[in-house]
């Protein structure tokens, strides 16, 4: 496998995850006509729906100049029985340089130990999301200029989120404190579970999940139900920490896991998440092909 590949968080350490977060930061305020080499290649396959991971790769391939491909499985040689190995090594046998991933299989990327391209995990089954841990990162570090010593609470179903994974493994590693709230049958780990409203007045960034049907999640209750239950409500917001914030990675069912009026909130970040990911997604398309910022450029640690 290419060492610049990112399947998971655990391929980074902390000086791997601040040099991309300053270079994501650099992006915002400078370099924006710092280009891929002419005719750079790259392949987006999605074999899941996606709408902010998918488009937001698109939008910072194109923005660094990338020619791109966005693959479609069901219009390929996928419904003829071949192999997600067979598929990328197709992409890299015809020329393209790296290809991003998006696939239902947990660890899917075990499959591509023998690929020498680059392999961006756009997201893979109930496991890894790296580049949506990233951007979350480079959030919180905007809004707390440091990611040493937060109260992160993740609210909603755990185990079917590889957001909650991700976001967990990085933050430990980074010093900071992670629990999980929401429905107790969704969360595996109960020694780090913790009460939804005691969280709420403990966290920092309360970060909410939806439920993920589409993994087997299911609950016996109506979305008013569940959002008193087990969201954040107007009652619970006016409780939070007067410096907290929220977060969610989207797409977010109004309503169910936050109060309708909350996701656009003094409080909430949940577009500026988005925002974050065209920033970090260039930075990790960067790192893929270990390319410098052209001389003369800095891009000191905010």
């Amino acid at each position: 496998m290419n060492p610049n590949s990112l399947l998971s968080m655990r391929d980074l350490n902390t000086e791997d995850i601040y040099r991309i977060l300053d270079d994501a930061q650099a992006f915002s305020f400078a370099y924006q006509d710092w280009q891929l080499p002419q005719r750079t290649l790259i392949a987006n396959l999605f074999f899941e729906n996606s709408t902010r991971t998918h488009h937001s790769f698109v939008s910072a391939e194109l923005q660094l100049g990338a020619l791109i491909s966005d693959f479609s499985a069901e219009a390929s040689s996928v419904k003829k029985g071949e192999s997600l190995y067979d598929t990328v090594r197709t992409f890299e046998s015809i020329g393209y340089h790296a290809v991003v991933i998006r696939h239902p299989q947990d660890a899917y990327f075990k499959e591509l130990e023998n690929i020498k391209i680059p392999v961006l995990n756009a997201g893979d089954g109930c496991g890894n999301h790296p580049t949506q841990c990233l951007l979350d990162l480079l959030t919180m570090r905007q809004e707390f200029q440091c990611l040493e010593n937060l109260r992160v609470l993740i609210v909603g179903d755990i185990d079917h989120s590889r957001v909650a994974h991700s976001n967990r493994e990085a933050l430990e590693m980074l010093g900071s404190t992670v629990r999980y709230s929401g429905p107790k049958q969704w969360v595996s780990d109960q020694k780090i579970y913790m009460d939804l409203d005691e969280g709420i007045q403990w966290a920092d960034v309360v970060m909410l999940l939806r439920i993920q049907r589409e993994r087997g999640a299911s609950i016996q209750m109506d979305a008013g139900r569940y959002l008193q239950t087990y969201g954040l409500t107007k009652e619970r917001y006016a409780r939070m920490k007067e410096h907290a914030i929220i977060m969610h990675p989207a797409p977010v069912n109004r309503g169910v896991e936050i109060d309708d009026a909350l996701v656009e909130c003094e409080k909430s970040r949940i577009f500026k998440q988005m925002e974050n990911g065209v920033l970090v997604r260039k930075a990790v398309i960067k790192r893929a092909f270990a390319l410098p910022f052209m001389k003369g450029a800095s891009n000191e640690r905010a």
